[in-house]
Order: structure tokens, then C-alpha cells, then sequence
């Protein structure tokens, strides 16, 4: 990728105003809403990894209740969980950062904080981009293994 930097010539400079500061804080303060969410959606899934590791383990019958997830045992659906709950606190913890990061940045007028938050902005999207090409790479195998199969009868 190249460098913008080297693009735009020196003279050309940003201008932030007052609208867009306004609509800034507002990204702040949604952001933080989600992130809280997020966190607590991330602490219910621990909460639970833990909850149904236990219960299978003290009912083994529940791996036959659980369709095929019952399969890989109490212990992977222990780390299933865990990395579901991972899956939700990373992109939380990059909007909580964003929204402490913005607030300040456009409260104080500081433009290393702005900086920061619009990088971590920039993780989350990275992060979500990375996550849908996966799963478009994980559907488009899947639709080969079912026609290398013979399809579905």
C-alpha cells in the first residue's frame, strides 16, 4: 500500500469542524455503548463456557442434546465458548479504546488522542475484514466439498 504522505503536498492541511467534532463525540459515545455490550455479551460467554463444560462433564448424556457441537466433548465446548467470548472482547475492547480516545481527543482538542482513536478505528475495521474473508473462503470450500461429494441428496 502506499504512502499518502508522500502523495498530498505539504500546504494541504484538514480542516476538523465544529460539525464534525460534534459528530465525533457522538461516535464516542455510541461507541462506548457497544463496547459495554460487547463486554458483557464476551462475560456471559466465559460465564457459560465454564457452565455447560461442567454440566456435561457431570451429565455426559447432554453431548447427544447438543446436536454436533456434542461431539468434540465437554472440553472443546468449553474452548469453543472461550473463543466465542474472544471473538466479541477483542472488537469491544478496540471500540472502547476508540470511544476514551475520541472523547478525549475532541473535548481537548488533541490530535495525538484523535490519532489514536481513528487507529483503532482502523483495527476493527482490518479486524472485521479479515473475519468476513474467512468465512467467504470457508463457504466457498464448503460449497466445493459438498459438490466434490455429489452434492446434497
Amino acid at each position: 500500500m502506499e504512502d499518502f504522505e508522500n502523495e498530498v503536498p505539504q500546504e494541504v492541511k484538514l480542516v476538523v469542524t465544529e460539525e464534525m467534532r460534534s459528530y465525533f463525540y457522538d461516535m464516542s459515545k455510541w461507541a462506548r455503548f457497544l463496547s459495554v455490550v460487547g463486554f458483557v455479551i464476551s462475560a456471559f460467554l466465559t460465564l457459560g463456557s465454564f457452565g455447560i463444560g461442567a454440566a456435561v462433564t457431570a451429565n455426559p448424556g447432554m453431548l447427544n442434546q447438543l446436536g454436533p457441537l456434542g461431539g468434540i466433548g465437554a472440553t472443546g465446548i468449553t474452548i469453543f465458548y472461550l473463543l466465542l467470548a474472544l471473538f466479541f472482547f477483542y472488537p469491544s475492547l478496540l471500540l472502547m479504546r476508540f470511544s476514551a480516545k475520541g472523547k478525549q481527543g475532541v473535548l481537548f482538542g488533541d490530535q495525538e488522542n484523535l490519532n489514536d482513536a481513528i487507529a483503532h478505528v482502523k483495527s476493527l475495521f482490518k479486524f472485521w475484514g479479515i473475519i468476513t474473508i474467512v468465512l467467504i473462503a470457508s463457504y466457498f470450500l464448503l460449497l466445493l466439498a459438498v459438490l466434490a461429494g455429489g452434492g446434497i441428496k
